[in-house]
């Protein structure tokens, strides 16, 4: 049965999910900053991570990406429309704060398809709009959707960012997302878990649309 941790982390909170097998393999998504108390974290409840999974490339979201690959020597996958944003500061958004560059990323996502990493099987799915590399994953024997920026309780992803697109967003969120099964799982970029059938019925971003 598998596991998750959720960590909300940084100025941002930023939510950075653990999701752990039952040989306590996991994949760590979005380790977007306090790279040091993530990585003892992972060590305290002795994890084996296998690979770091970024849902899209903005600052908040990549920010402990090289501290965490260092301490566990494993791969960052990122979707090949934000290849170069983990190292541009003008496109990761860190030139507004303190700019900073993460490295390349070893693993890059073409396109929509279906990844086994260990024994973790789940289809991307590219959802752009928040950021044009904007992917979800869905884990589907669990019913969990890792959304990212493009669906939260009650909200819906900005798109005033470089690359955002407001009918792209929408696209993504009722042709991709609102197709899956009801009772699936939210796992937003920020704030609480909710799920499709909740923002199919409530968000009011999303109503009469």
């Amino acid at each position: 049965m598998m596991k998750f941790y959720q960590l909300p982390l940084g100025s941002y909170a930023a939510n950075c999910y653990i999701l752990k097998d039952e040989k306590d393999q996991c994949i760590i998504i979005d380790p977007g900053a306090e790279g040091e108390k993530l990585v003892q974290f992972i060590k305290n409840n002795e994890l084996q991570p296998l690979a770091i999974l970024l849902t899209h490339a903005h600052s908040d979201h990549i920010g402990a990406a090289d501290e965490v690959r260092d301490a566990f020597q494993i791969p960052a996958y990122v979707h090949k429309n934000e290849e170069e944003w983990l190292y541009t500061p003008a496109l990761n958004g860190s030139d507004m704060d303190i700019p900073f560059v993460q490295r390349e990323a070893e693993k890059v996502i073409m396109n929509e398809s279906i990844l086994t990493i260990g024994n973790f099987t789940f289809d991307v799915l590219e959802t752009p709009g928040h950021s044009p590399g904007s992917i979800s994953f869905y884990f589907r024997e669990e019913g969990y959707l890792f959304s990212g920026d493009v669906l939260f309780k009650r909200g819906i992803g900005r798109t005033d960012f470089i690359g955002g697109n407001m009918d792209a967003l929408m696209n993504s969120i009722h042709h991709k997302l609102f197709k899956l099964p009801l009772n699936t799982v939210v796992f937003p970029g920020h704030g609480p878990l909710t799920s499709i059938e909740d923002e199919i019925k409530n968000n009011p971003f999303l109503k009469n649309i």
